[in-house]
């Protein structure tokens, strides 16, 4: 007949190994898992990546323009003021107008025209120095402020990205650390089920060399009449 210990080690074996499997295989799902997670978040980022980079790039290039005028910035003085487009028209107009009138009267190279001229120059300046450097300063601004705003949007999308990168390593080390404790899970569920089996094996080992000592009424092998006798439920009937 079958010898009983030969058949409990090929099933503690195949117990073994089947939990060994199915410990690495689920393992191997948990660590799948984890590794399409962050495959996704990957493509999730880089995606971000691709929307946030025209306005990082716009804020780029004006952040170049921006840098010079502002660092090559000239104050307001006379040299601006006497070029000032509404001065030099004013100052036009208005010698024209006294020119004219000075012809009219037959007077146009006469000491009051000259007078005239001069003072209502220094009456234009004055009245006028505070208005062209408004305007200056008008322009400047309309010169700085559009850069200035795309600047600042390159900064916003700058950040954004920063924050999502910063994120995105948090997400990582999480997911390969995931991956690691599942294979590690694995290897170990696996190495618990060889011990196991290893043990079960051993005490049986021990068990049998137990009873193979024990005295066997009528003599002959612990494996025949003891074997023919047995009972399902507790073993072994060793008979009267």
């Amino acid at each position: 007949m079958p010898d009983p210990i030969s058949g409990l080690a090929a099933a503690t074996a195949g117990s073994a190994l089947v939990g060994a499997s199915a410990s690495r295989s689920a393992a191997n799902t948990q660590a799948n898992a984890a590794q399409a997670g962050i495959d996704a978040q990957e493509r999730m980022f880089e995606r971000q990546v691709q929307l946030q980079e025209p306005w990082r790039k716009a804020g780029e290039e004006a952040l170049n323009k921006l840098i010079p005028l502002s660092s090559n910035y000239t104050p307001f003085g006379m040299s601006q003021f006497q070029t000032d487009p509404g001065y030099a028209f004013r100052l036009s107009e208005g010698m024209k107008a006294l020119d004219r009138t000075a012809a009219q009267r037959g007077g146009l190279l006469s000491g009051a025209t000259l007078k005239g001229a001069q003072r209502y120059g220094q009456d234009l300046a004055s009245q006028e120095y505070q208005n062209a450097f408004n305007r200056y300063q008008i322009e400047r601004n309309a010169q700085l402020n559009p850069l200035q705003s795309l600047a600042g949007v390159g900064q916003s999308a700058t950040n954004t990205l920063t924050g999502a990168a910063g994120q995105m390593g948090q997400n990582l080390a999480a997911g390969y650390g995931n991956i690691g404790q599942a294979r590690a899970s694995g290897y170990v569920g696996g190495a618990n089920a060889l011990t196991s089996a290893l043990g079960t094996g051993a005490n049986f080992y021990q068990n049998q060399q137990y009873i193979n000592r024990l005295p066997i009424p009528g003599g002959g092998s612990p494996y025949g009449s003891m074997a023919s006798n047995a009972s399902p439920s507790l073993g072994y009937d060793w008979g009267p």
